[in-house]
């Protein structure tokens, strides 16, 4: 039997059908895995932060602003009031803006949503009085424990979210303190509880915390919140590093009292987790009242005076008024903040209607674009998941600008792979060569980079290839080899795996064409007027596969003589030539989704 079109070494294929060896040829194929649109790499997405119910139209425009440093956002509308119920705040606060809208938008910028329920339980709505232990109660009980994760599942189903985030704060500021013993193993179990149920949707979850210590220290923190216990089973934890000064004057949220809450927390669960809450705001304290203050128009006898609680002052408004009041912010480097003194004069009568003034001298600490930039560089730091800003939209330009230069200093490298092949065409039985060669931009090599091999045909889909002759990871000079037999047209691609130091990549697919053997039995010679029969098999053996005969005459395939291909492979010709001389055949395949073209060469036949 003649073989044409290739050559067989195995009696039958099955296709799909790949086959894997080692081998060193390669000529170029070109595949580059692109994961970034821009020339130079953007910035890494570590900001996140709050959208309040009562700020939508200042926070929302302020995260879509900024789609190249947030990933993420965390809507601040809900409060949990009893087991079944979750109260929506979003709604009454935004009558002329659905929240479906609100999601929507957020959506369609690409963020994950991971919307915060604060403990809503913890305040008698009757007396407005707190209430103790009465979230803490409703974890102890099965039966209302199990409710309250139904809820929440209704409502993170029902708006499509990605996730939740508790801010359950009255444990710690509500309850005693020698609650905290009794509290901590219900929430523990509650979170691995909602932990399960939520993943089981594919939905995350988030827990947001004060700080807490590493116990070595002598600083427990907030201890009751169990980190090292939960840290199995959320995927973010937001540390509220801010409030740290709230009576007397003094800074929002010290720098070195933020990394040792975040240095406890890498050491009990991923780093990837953790998340640097940061401020967008500062506090305004008065600390001298000289004069009396009025009481009409404004009565100040109450807030303009050192027992009173400090003023909020949003960042973007901090520089001017410091200006207005002639004062300079001075950066404390110990602290990581700013902060000024100002003296502000008050003009008004007192009750019975006299005249009088008082001038109080003010304190103002806040965190500025050099604070942002400190807390951002913790990311770098730890490989932090991120920082997450109390509240997105308070924060000045100077401050994301800031927060933009560290995210694109410790932006992933891009991942390059020049893909090359020993061919882009073959047949059934011929064996192929793959080598990868995986580097960044500068062409400098990614050693060890995991890397999956997947390919698709045209009855599959795209699957990972899987054979303990493909390498995993690419080699110390970035390259990695696999030699293979196909059968079939099949598409290829490589997929890398994201880290903190490289982007994940996934390359453009590329495709190797794959011709049908044909093994025939043409005659060597013929007498006229006699009829033969042309044997011969397509490999793979499959029934139904178009074959024709080519005279050499110039014939349209449609006016060739087509026969379909048993259930082995096989076909057969007849054939009868009426007048002597020589004469030219060849059998012809014509390419389908699975398989290209296929063609042997003529043979030339003497008919006497």
């Amino acid at each position: 039997m003649v073989k044409r079109a290739g050559s067989l070494s195995r009696n039958s294929f099955r296709a799909p059908q790949i086959v894997f060896a080692t081998l060193a040829l390669f000529l170029p194929i070109l595949q580059t895995l692109s994961t970034a649109a821009h020339a130079d790499n953007p910035p890494r997405k570590i900001l996140s932060g709050w959208i309040p119910y009562y700020s939508i139209k200042s926070s929302v425009p302020a995260a879509l602003a900024n789609p190249d440093l947030i990933s993420e956002v965390t809507p601040f509308w809900y409060a949990l009031k009893d087991a079944t119920t979750i109260q929506d705040n979003y709604t009454p606060a935004n009558p002329n803006l659905p929240i479906a809208t609100t999601i929507a938008t957020l959506h369609n910028a690409g963020y994950l949503l991971l919307p915060t329920i604060t403990d809503g339980t913890s305040t008698d709505p009757k007396t407005g009085k707190s209430v103790q232990l009465s979230l803490s109660n409703l974890l102890a009980n099965p039966t209302s424990e199990k409710s309250i994760i139904s809820t929440i599942m209704n409502l993170v189903i029902a708006n499509n979210y990605d996730g939740i985030d508790l801010d359950w704060e009255s444990f710690a500021y509500v309850d005693p303190l020698a609650t905290w013993n009794t509290t901590q193993p219900r929430w523990v179990a509650f979170i691995q509880d909602l932990a399960t149920t939520l993943h089981a949707q594919g939905k995350l979850l988030s827990v947001t915390t004060p700080p807490l210590f590493d116990p070595a220290s002598g600083k427990k923190g907030y201890y009751l919140y169990a980190w090292s216990q939960i840290g199995a089973a959320i995927d973010r934890l937001r540390i509220m590093a801010y409030d740290y000064s709230t009576s007397t004057p003094g800074p929002i949220g010290p720098i070195t009292w933020t990394e040792s809450a975040v240095s406890y927390a890498v050491s009990v669960m991923p780093a990837s987790k953790v998340f640097v809450g940061i401020p967008g705001y500062g506090r305004d304290w008065v600390t001298k009242v000289v004069g009396t203050c009025p009481s009409l128009p404004i009565n100040y006898l109450k807030t303009v005076t050192p027992s009173a609680s400090a003023a909020t002052v949003v960042m973007h408004d901090a520089a001017n008024l410091a200006t207005t009041y002639g004062a300079a912010p001075t950066y404390i480097a110990k602290y990581g903040e700013s902060t000024f003194t100002y003296q502000k004069v008050y003009n008004g009568t007192t009750s019975d209607g006299s005249l009088t003034t008082c001038t109080a001298s003010r304190t103002v600490w806040y965190q500025d674009a050099q604070g942002f930039s400190l807390r951002a560089s913790l990311v770098a730091k730890y490989h932090l998941g991120g920082i997450a800003e109390w509240t997105i939209g308070m924060e000045d330009a100077t401050a994301i600008s800031a927060i933009r230069t560290v995210a694109t200093s410790i932006a992933p490298d891009p991942v390059i792979a020049n893909l090359v092949a020993s061919s882009a065409q073959a047949s059934i039985g011929d064996l192929l060569t793959i080598r990868s060669t995986v580097a960044k931009k500068d062409t400098t090599a990614f050693a060890g980079i995991p890397v999956q091999i997947e390919s698709k045909t045209a009855t599959s889909d795209w699957s990972a290839l899987s054979s303990p002759l493909i390498p995993q990871v690419s080699a110390i000079d970035g390259t990695l080899s696999f030699g293979l037999i196909i059968g079939e047209n099949t598409q290829f691609r490589i997929r890398s795996a994201g880290s903190w130091d490289r982007l994940a990549g996934l390359s453009q697919p590329f495709a190797i064409n794959v011709a049908r053997l044909i093994s025939w039995s043409p005659p060597t010679s013929m007498k006229a007027g006699v009829t033969y029969s042309i044997t011969g098999q397509v490999q793979p053996k499959i029934g139904g596969v178009t074959v024709q005969l080519d005279d050499g005459t110039g014939a349209k395939a449609s006016t060739m003589p087509t026969v379909k291909t048993l259930a082995d492979g096989t076909f057969t010709f007849t054939l009868a030539e009426s007048r002597p001389g020589v004469k030219s055949y060849r059998i012809l395949i014509p390419g389908d989704a699975a398989f290209m073209a296929s063609k042997t060469e003529f043979v030339k036949v003497v008919v006497r």
